[in-house]
């Protein structure tokens, strides 16, 4: 599924009608007792963030999303069926947080107090009214800091309707939001021919909240992850890695505004020579977290290349179904410049994610509390990532170009570098977000050509190709593989 932003989501005029929980299921929650499954630190993180920021002065909207069509004339009555059979299947969807003092207490509602309210919005004849429409309306109904905090909509016309749903990043990660569009339309092809649909109950976010967060709190400040992070932090200036490459801004400015870099980087073909190729170090995320430190290395000069490398948390296969944000980081170190060429960097980066990967299971939420560190939180993003998924098992993901399948990601403000690269069965797309300086999209435009030139030269040779010679440091010469 394409990472892409509202705007590139193939946004085309109807009749919007929207979704929220309806004014009944709003109250009702307003009188529930506290439930005493806490929130996963992750959550709390996000939400103390959003709040810090917000009382700094800025409003930034983080919201993650799915967009796919519906093809054919739509039942609405079916379809709002189908969107609250989906719902219910989520207990995530239906707990919410509230302040009590400093503190974070989680509501949640029981799946009988649950309906949606439908609201026809109007027509709309300009596809980019409509994109403004939507963007500022999920910006208020799938923020961090209120509850309810997700909407569905849809755009109807005659031969397809094109569903939008979005959610505050508490409720989904992005493995949630891919799975969504085959969930919705199972459920919604049964409701047209009026039979249920069987399926075992899904495990709960919350459970896993819960699990999770008692098991990190049974550590303290002398165990030996700690310790790791610990020296890591140290050896990254105290702070949590940057994308190592300039990124034009002033410090301590206020969160600059984003900008989105979204395209195909290479083909099915050459994606799968290149996996071929770095398979025996460990498949193409080595492969590509490989050409990362190489590629920053060459234009930021950095002898070692620090990052956090996004991992999922569901562990166990009762989470699989589970819609949440199961994602964990591990930290790791690449001497890059230490480096003879290509397969040995791609040998560190094996290693250090072989001995590092364990570290993913404990929340840097946690980490950072018992690091007792200063880390008052500025930006949305605590650190850079690059992530690599091979999304094409995911159910029903041979359909997402026909259906026009989107995950959306809202691009707002923040002073980090996001990357995802996925892997479709068309090949490898990657969406990025970076700080819309003119020194970051040129730094940015060199890292991804430069990424696309290093894949497809080990596609067509099984050998790295160098960039033409620069100013910045050489990148080291690859031996002949």
């Amino acid at each position: 599924m394409h990472m892409t932003d509202i705007q590139r989501c193939e946004v085309r005029p109807g009749l919007l009608v929207e979704w929220t929980l309806h004014p009944a299921t709003v109250a009702a929650a307003a009188d529930l007792p506290d439930d005493s499954r806490p929130p996963a630190y992750l959550q709390e993180s996000h939400i103390r963030t959003a709040r810090s920021v917000r009382e700094d002065g800025q409003f930034v909207p983080t919201w993650l999303g799915t967009a796919f069509d519906v093809p054919g004339a739509v039942d609405l009555d079916v379809l709002q069926q189908a969107l609250r059979g989906w719902t219910l299947r989520h207990e995530t969807l239906r707990s919410g947080f509230r302040w009590a003092d400093e503190d974070i207490r989680r509501f949640t509602l029981g799946a009988e107090a649950v309906s949606l309210q439908r609201e026809v919005i109007g027509d709309f004849t300009d596809a980019a009214a409509l994109v403004q429409y939507l963007q500022d309306r999920f910006d208020v109904a799938a923020d961090a800091l209120t509850w309810p905090n997700f909407i569905y909509a849809a755009v109807v016309r005659d031969d397809c309707t094109s569903v939008y749903m979005a959610f505050d990043h508490s409720n989904v990660d992005s493995y949630s939001i891919q799975r969504i569009p085959a969930e919705i339309h199972e459920l919604y092809a049964a409701g047209m021919e009026g039979r249920g649909v069987e399926r075992a109950p899904v495990s709960s976010y919350i459970d896993f909240c819960e699990i999770e967060r008692e098991s990190a709190d049974q550590i303290d400040d002398t165990h030996a992850t700690i310790s790791r992070w610990r020296e890591f932090i140290q050896r990254c200036d105290g702070r949590l890695p940057p994308f190592p490459v300039d990124l034009g801004l002033e410090p301590g400015g206020k969160l600059p505004p984003q900008k989105l870099m979204q395209e195909k980087l290479v083909d099915a073909d050459a994606a799968a020579a290149f996996e071929a190729y770095c398979r025996p170090y460990g498949g193409s995320m080595t492969g590509i977290l490989a050409a990362t430190s190489l590629i920053v290395h060459e234009i930021g000069g950095q002898p070692v290349y620090r990052t956090v490398v996004p991992f999922h948390t569901r562990a166990k296969s009762q989470w699989q179904d589970s819609v949440g944000w199961y994602v964990g980081g591990a930290p790791i170190e690449i001497p890059t410049a230490q480096s003879p060429d290509f397969p040995s960097v791609m040998e560190m980066v094996r290693a250090a994610l072989r001995a590092n990967r364990p570290l993913a299971r404990m929340p840097i939420a946690r980490v950072l509390r018992l690091l007792g560190s200063d880390f008052h939180p500025t930006s949305p993003d605590l650190y850079s990532i690059v992530s690599y998924v091979d999304a094409r098992g995911i159910v029903g993901s041979e359909r997402w170009a026909d259906l026009k399948a989107y995950g959306l990601i809202r691009v707002s403000y923040g002073d980090q570098v996001c990357v995802w690269v996925n892997r479709l069965h068309s090949g490898l797309q990657l969406g990025s977000r970076y700080p819309d300086t003119d020194v970051a999209y040129k730094n940015m435009r060199l890292y991804v050509e430069q990424l696309r030139e290093t894949i497809l030269s080990v596609a067509r040779s099984g050998t790295l190709k160098l960039p033409a010679q620069s100013s910045a440091p050489r990148m080291p010469a690859p031996s002949s593989v």
